[in-house]
């Protein structure tokens, strides 16, 4: 079952987000410090976790969230499996079920997953979330109808949210759009208008009544939203590409400061060297891009900056099927050479050739 392969492996454990001078860290930290000042007003303490591990039961990752068994994010495709019980967890979500068995109410939990996915500069196999939970014992029956404390519940998620928006990136203008997640009922989406466009934040919603009961909660009433660091961090810091982020050159490391949102400045920009990669495809086996991505990044690693498909059609006389991707390989630290891309580009086509049932063109 294990489709972990080494090169993410070795991810694991670097904990960008707990580093309190790297983009993710700042951000982590400064929304730890607003919800704990909020804790003030509500007498609610929240507490804060960064450092549980990434490996969670499936149970936890899936069925507490009520996520169905044939839901296509539990594939291999989409998800890393270490065994058949457990998983890299895919969002921070995963613990949620965990805290509150242990009579949490109100917490929050920041940590890398993983998941399976495209490759480009918005993209990558590991990146980082933050899960926020709040409960309300005894609201539904001081209410008299679930209604009324849904409502109440919606009140002050939203409220939280703003105010968690407003620390982050000022007085913007902000809207809420109605959504759909199967772990909150109602649910919504928070975005802002920032730098001349409108962009998505969190999304969020009032929990799901069975999570809480499977929690053992009974019919507590509670909140909980989710967000991505790296998104935030891209826009707040202007940084143009996701791999930035796990880089340990000083020109990128020396521009940040603990506590301070600054603007990134482009210290490089090498040139791309394009390869591409045609193949007919084995109707029996099948084909999946994730499974070609995979291959690539083992191959490349974060020397490849996108892949991206650029032909497929079906032959009129034979029925095969033919795709074409081109390989972006570029740097963000030195020049590449067509030589060694080369032999990274062969590498891939070896690999696909013997692992993807293709033949290649």
């Amino acid at each position: 079952m294990n489709n972990v392969p080494v090169t993410l492996s070795e991810k694991i454990g670097r904990d960008l987000h707990r580093n309190p001078s790297h983009p993710l860290g700042i951000i982590k930290d400064r929304i730890e410090g607003y919800f704990k000042e909020r804790a003030a007003t509500t007498g609610v303490a929240v507490e804060c976790f960064d450092n549980l591990f990434p490996v969670v039961p499936i149970v936890n990752n899936f069925d507490d969230l009520l996520i169905p068994p044939d839901h296509v994010s539990r594939s291999p495709i989409d998800t890393y499996y270490v065994d058949d019980k457990q998983v890299l967890r895919t969002h921070t979500s995963a613990h949620q079920s965990t805290m509150l068995g242990k009579g949490l109410e109100a917490f929050l939990v920041t940590g890398d997953v993983y998941r399976r996915d495209e490759i480009d500069r918005t993209h990558y196999p590991v990146f980082h979330q933050m899960e926020g939970v709040r409960i309300f014992p005894g609201l539904l029956e001081s209410r008299g109808s679930r209604e009324d404390g849904v409502k109440e519940v919606e009140k002050d998620l939203k409220e939280a949210l703003e105010g968690m928006v407003v620390t982050l990136f000022g007085d913007v203008e902000r809207r809420w759009v109605d959504t759909y997640f199967p772990f909150t009922d109602p649910s919504f989406e928070l975005e802002i208008f920032y730098n001349d466009e409108w962009l998505e934040v969190l999304g969020c919603g009032v929990m799901q009544q069975e999570i809480v009961r499977r929690a053992g909660k009974g019919e507590t009433l509670g909140w909980a939203f989710g967000l991505g660091l790296e998104r935030l961090a891209m826009v707040l810091f202007q940084i143009p590409d996701i791999r930035l982020f796990w880089s340990t050159d000083e020109r990128f490391t020396k521009q940040f400061e603990a506590g301070k949102i600054t603007t990134f400045a482009p210290f490089s920009k090498y040139p791309p060297c394009y390869k591409d990669v045609s193949f007919w495809i084995d109707k029996v086996a099948g084909f999946n891009n994730n499974d070609f991505f995979e291959i690539v990044r083992g191959v490349g690693g974060d020397l490849v900056e996108s892949v991206v498909l650029v032909d497929e059609f079906v032959h009129p006389k034979t029925g095969r099927a033919s795709k074409c991707f081109r390989v972006n390989y570029r740097s963000m630290e030195r020049s590449l050479t067509n030589e060694e891309i080369d032999v990274l580009q062969e590498e891939v086509r070896t690999q696909m050739s013997d692992a993807l049932k293709v033949e290649l063109r």
